[in-house]
């Protein structure tokens, strides 16, 4: 079992078009679970969103969704809510970022579109402001995310990324290296840190 407790999820709360965003949602879910990792999301019960949260449900993982008053009858129904074992009404958007921040050891962005853009960027702003070390996996299913990447490289060679070291999400491309790529993570965190204090002695 991991170190790594709880993972938040960034992802579309529409299925997209193809099948296979969903299809990976729902076994990232079933990954999450069976690691032993809780399942930290925007509380949707639809597209990707549900699918992951499914996956962790039937897994018999631990869900919380947190989800902003608003998008109550939106992204879910108050009885569609139930079947999550923690739910946290926010009040705005900037609250429930900010506690999916809090409640996640890892992030790990599946495809989806402005809001789940909007999340991935600003994990990976804080990471390089120096403000979390917490991994961050970008995971490309069906080549999703290159354009990004693609954006990424461009900021970095016109010098707009002078703290590029500090934002090193780990990109995959299958839903499968999800979790073992957290928990190798982890694992070199730790042994990192080790050599450091071995180091200063």
């Amino acid at each position: 079992m991991s170190s790594i407790r709880s993972v938040c999820v960034y992802c579309g709360s529409s299925a997209g078009r193809d099948p296979v965003y969903v299809e990976s949602g729902r076994t990232l879910g079933h990954a999450l679970a069976a690691g032993g990792m809780r399942l930290i999301y925007g509380g949707g019960t639809r597209g990707i969103m549900g699918a992951v949260s499914d996956g962790v449900i039937e897994g018999g993982g631990a869900v919380t969704g947190i989800i902003p008053r608003f998008l109550i009858d939106m992204e879910a129904t108050e009885s569609e809510l139930k079947r999550l074992d923690e739910l946290v009404v926010t009040e705005d958007m900037h609250q429930r970022k900010h506690l999916m921040f809090e409640r996640a050891d890892a992030f790990v962005a599946l495809p989806g579109g402005i809001g789940t853009l909007e999340e991935l960027v600003e994990i990976l702003t804080w990471s390089q402001l120096g403000r979390h070390a917490k991994p961050v996996v970008i995971a490309s299913i069906g080549g999703f995310w290159e354009p990004l990447s693609a954006l990424f490289e461009h900021m970095t060679a016109e010098g707009f990324l002078h703290t590029a070291h500090q934002v090193r999400p780990i990109v995959v491309d299958r839903v499968e290296d999800i979790v073992p790529s957290l928990q190798r993570s982890f694992v070199e965190s730790a042994d990192a840190g080790r050599a450091e204090i071995i180091e200063r002695l």
